[in-house]
């Protein structure tokens, strides 16, 4: 680490660089070569997909919706209606609908891995999210006790020139009393010698 750095970290965190974490070393790092922390985390994490994590996403939204239940549900009313009466006696399925029970065994088996695939990606996206909340909160942590270095000087300032702003004018004071003391001293010798 460059001796600013270090300076920044242990003004920033009261610590050790050596007990810094790697987000707080990049956050640190960020910080003094001046560049900006927060950043689109979903833009960035999207642009990194491959085409096939956003088919998995796309079929874990549409698997998790109520136009999927509802067109899911549909489906098994017709395809039993279907078997049951229209074609009752030449169904290709008929009751106990050991066709659809296998067809909706696969759907499941390749629904699950997908949504865990996409539960997965959504998992990392709220750590680096996480990361980044974390990062914005030092920064804003840092700033806030910069802003209060700032106003406490601007107090210590504040109150030094009051105490120079007191002492001329207890300087004035006393040299308006000595004034006073003379002039009343003066008119005191006047009306003796009358």
């Amino acid at each position: 680490m460059t001796p600013q750095i270090e300076q920044v970290a242990s003004r920033l965190l009261a610590e050790d660089r050596r007990k810094l974490t790697e987000i707080e070393k990049r956050f640190i790092r960020r910080l003094a070569e001046r560049r900006l922390i927060s950043a689109n985390i979903n833009q960035q994490f999207d642009e990194q997909l491959t085409f096939g994590q956003r088919v998995a996403d796309q079929i874990a939204s549409f698997g998790g919706s109520w136009p999927f239940i509802f067109l899911f549900f549909f489906t098994l009313l017709v395809w039993m209606a279907f078997n049951s009466f229209v074609l009752r006696d030449n169904a290709f399925d008929p009751f106990p609908y050991i066709l659809l029970n296998l067809a909706l065994s696969c759907l499941a088996a390749l629904q699950a891995p997908v949504i865990m695939m996409s539960q997965n990606r959504q998992a990392a996206k709220d750590r680096l999210q996480a990361e980044q909340d974390y990062q914005v909160n030092l920064k804003s942590e840092f700033e806030i006790s910069r802003l209060h270095e700032k106003v406490d000087a601007l107090h210590a300032a504040y109150v030094a020139e009051l105490k120079q702003v007191e002492e001329r004018h207890t300087i004035l004071l006393e040299e308006i009393l000595a004034l006073l003391e003379d002039q009343q001293g003066e008119d005191s010798g006047k009306t003796d010698t009358k």
